[in-house]
């Protein structure tokens, strides 16, 4: 496997600028997933490491070889796509081996890679079997097998999961980690999901508008975003938002209320100046649901609307005319309009500058 360098990767169409000047350093044997919202550049991106683009600027390295004018064959990659794009008239076992045999590889080689790459995939009983008599999940492991035979420095992954239903988008998620885990791979991996990202990331790279907004692992940019866009981004339901002011004594005003917050935590402005305060549903914690937070603020409010989950309930409920979403844990059914008291976790909740958007977190 080998390590993947970007520094000041630009991509330019026209006079639209794509990817604005990235740097990312993957270290061999790492997890990365690529995450952002739609038209942020994460396809664009992996798509210049595969060499399908060309860079208009700056330095790609695979294994610390310059591979800016190299073509995909040469990178030393394999990549596997939303579409599968498996041969429809070729069974698995032709599938898995086209590219070994195009290649040259001698065929009792190609019958070990491939024989190897099913078993560890659960493959053998389909080898026979063309695309259109798999499922969706199957294909997709058809599709990655294919990509593991070719032994490569580094496995690329473009919202390989899109296609499949809730159930096989969770069953393909673990496989894939553990066979990462398995060949002690370099993956790339990019999607639009920022659970599929919390699950199976070893690094988080969250991009907005072809910029890299923060570099970490799933538990430091979900703990501590680095700005507005990234703490709205990771987490679901996103973070509640709220126009707020620094009060007196480490006191954040929002909504008709004064929540007191850590002195330790946060590099505040002075009292009187506007911020924006960020709360998680979780930290809004239903009165007799979840442990009652030592430092907080209560407030009571009417239920607009509460979406039943299951082991959950989201409650929509209005905070200073701000609606704000809590998360209650072991629901129960919760009437029209019913009025609930909420305590907000002082000790978790988020502050933000309101002109730069940046964490005033220490």
């Amino acid at each position: 496997m080998a390590t993947v360098t970007l520094r000041n990767i630009i991509k330019i169409y026209g006079e639209f600028v794509a990817i604005k000047g990235v740097d990312i350093d993957i270290e061999d044997g790492t997890f990365v997933v690529l995450v952002g919202p739609s038209g942020c550049g994460k396809s664009t991106l992996l798509r210049m490491i595969a060499g399908l683009e060309t860079i208009s600027h700056g330095e790609l390295k695979i294994g610390g070889k310059l591979v800016n004018d190299l073509p995909s064959r040469d990178r030393g990659i394999a990549m596997v796509f939303q579409s599968y794009a498996l041969y429809p008239h070729m069974s698995v076992a032709d599938n898995l081996g086209f590219g070994l045999k195009i290649s040259g590889v001698d065929k009792s080689e190609i019958d070990r890679r491939r024989g190897e790459a099913a078993t560890m995939l659960g493959l053998d009983p389909y080898m026979d079997r063309r695309p259109s008599q798999l499922s969706g999940g199957q294909r997709q492991r058809v599709a990655i097998g294919r990509a593991m035979v070719r032994q490569p420095e580094v496995f690329l992954f473009d919202e390989p999961l899109s296609n499949l239903d809730a159930k096989l988008r969770n069953q393909t998620r673990i496989e894939i980690k553990r066979l990462q885990r398995q060949l002690g791979a370099t993956v790339v991996f990019v999607t639009h999901d920022q659970v599929e990202a919390m699950t199976l990331a070893d690094k988080i790279v969250v991009l907005q508008d072809g910029l890299v907004a923060q570099i970490g692992s799933p538990i430091e940019v979900f703990e501590r975003p680095q700005n507005q866009f990234v703490a709205g981004f990771m987490g679901a339901p996103s973070m509640n938002f709220i126009d707020a002011v620094v009060g007196a004594d480490n006191t954040i005003q929002a909504g008709g209320i004064s929540l007191p917050v850590p002195a330790e935590r946060f590099d505040l402005p002075a009292p009187g100046t506007p911020v924006t305060l960020g709360i998680r549903p979780e930290d809004i914690v239903p009165e007799g649901h979840g442990t009652r937070p030592d430092l907080g603020a209560d407030f009571t409010a009417t239920v607009n609307f509460a979406e039943m989950l299951g082991n959950e309930s989201l409650l929509f409920a209005d905070l200073g005319g701000t609606e704000v979403v809590a998360r209650m844990q072991q629901p129960r059914p919760i009437e029209p309009d019913q009025k609930i008291g909420f305590r907000i976790d002082g000790r978790r909740v988020h502050v933000f500058d309101k002109n730069s958007q940046v964490s005033l977190l220490r």
